[in-house]
């Protein structure tokens, strides 16, 4: 999603930072992101995606339906700029979306107001989370520290955590130890955070694209860095499983409800793994 510069890292030349601060700013949106994708997807992956996607409904109602399908409830714009991630509260009352805006957008799902934090970040937001059971959130960005803000009282950052060489490009609050929050950098550094002490309590190797916890128990953790998703005993730091059957990148990682089954995305499929024998099951 974001580039590599060599073994798990985030690409650092300008300009491939300038493609993702200026991607779609100048010309027609599709022009832009058919640019885009056939610029950084030799091989027509991108550019077979795209044309998927920017088909009228009617052509897609008209394909026969492959499992789930999906119709558009609303769609509400605060700006033109793009948006990268987004992440509901544990009670599904305030969704929150971020990305090339520099700040955190929180949406009320039941009044579709909103309001939004202050730009304190000064490159694009890559990640956003919600901490369980809880008002507070967090943001990762390309300049390379996490902040935690309120939903409640937007207006200021409660803390921003630094530490990090390279662009954070994902964090992740454990499920049952809520003050534990997981990040992860284009040089595949993982730290784990202790949110109510501001404080660094652990730094490991292994992610550089994705991190999460595995859902409700939180025992393991899944980093996805180049095209290989590693599992990690969360207590421990030891490592569990690695997932090795994607032949492109891993951009995306997401456990099932009961933490025993795990999904992962690449630029060209989708896998879903057993966590008991560690083995890809479709």
């Amino acid at each position: 999603m974001y580039g590599t510069d060599g073994p798990g890292g985030l690409a650092s030349s300008s300009n491939q930072m300038d493609d993702l601060e200026h991607f779609g700013d100048v010309g027609s949106l599709d022009d832009n992101v058919e640019s885009f994708l056939s610029s950084h997807h030799d091989d027509g992956d991108g550019r077979d995606i795209f044309a998927a996607l920017k088909r009228s409904p009617t052509e897609h109602n008209l394909e026969p339906s492959k499992g789930f399908t999906f119709n558009e409830a609303g769609c509400n714009r605060t700006s033109t700029n793009k948006v990268v991630c987004c992440h509901f509260s544990s009670d599904g009352k305030i969704l929150a979306s971020a990305g090339h805006e520099k700040k955190a957008i929180l949406w009320n799902m039941e009044t579709l107001q909103t309001e939004s934090t202050p730009e304190d970040h000064s490159l694009i937001i890559t990640d956003i989370r919600f901490r369980p059971n809880s008002m507070q959130l967090a943001t990762s960005s390309f300049d390379r520290t996490v902040r935690l803000w309120n939903a409640a009282e937007p207006s200021y950052c409660l803390n921003t955590f630094t530490g990090h060489s390279s662009q954070v490009t994902s964090i992740d609050f454990h499920p049952k130890k809520t003050d534990l929050l997981c990040s992860c950098d284009g040089t595949g550094e993982i730290r784990l955070w202790n949110v109510s002490q501001y404080s660094c309590s652990r730094v490991s190797k292994g992610g550089s694209a994705q991190v999460r916890f595995q859902s409700r128990i939180g025992r393991l953790l899944a980093a996805a860095s180049e095209n290989v998703v590693t599992i990690f005993d969360v207590e421990t730091d030891t490592k569990t499983l690695s997932l090795q059957n994607h032949a492109k990148e891993v951009i995306s990682v997401c456990w099932d409800n009961n933490g025993e089954f795990l999904a992962s995305v690449s630029q060209d499929s989708v896998k879903v793994w057993s966590l008991v024998s560690g083995e890809c099951i479709h």
